[in-house]
């Protein structure tokens, strides 16, 4: 579900689930801010955080898609809703 070019270094990333990538940023954003790690070591705990971080986007945007097709009312359909005007009152 990852798109290829936000893993490039880092090719593990592209089938992990979005809750593994999650955790993995956690730790890594925790690690980054404890500031213990050497400035090569960083550096690449950055990048890695930043394709988890795209992976796990990318994994919302699908999700938040396929969430809104699912839900969207068919095309042509002649459900009635709260706000169409068959429901307006007449004042006259």
């Amino acid at each position: 579900m990852a798109d290829v070019t936000t893993t490039d270094g880092f090719p593990d990333i592209a089938g992990m689930r979005y809750e593994d990538a999650r955790e993995e940023l956690i730790g890594i954003v925790a690690k980054l801010e404890a500031g213990q790690a050497p400035l090569e070591d960083s550096m690449q705990l950055w990048r890695r955080g930043e394709a988890l971080a795209a992976h796990c986007a990318t994994w919302l945007d699908g999700a938040q898609a396929e969430i809104e097709r699912a839900t969207r009312p068919a095309a042509g359909g002649s459900e009635l809703h709260a706000d169409d005007e068959i429901f307006d009152e007449d004042d006259s």
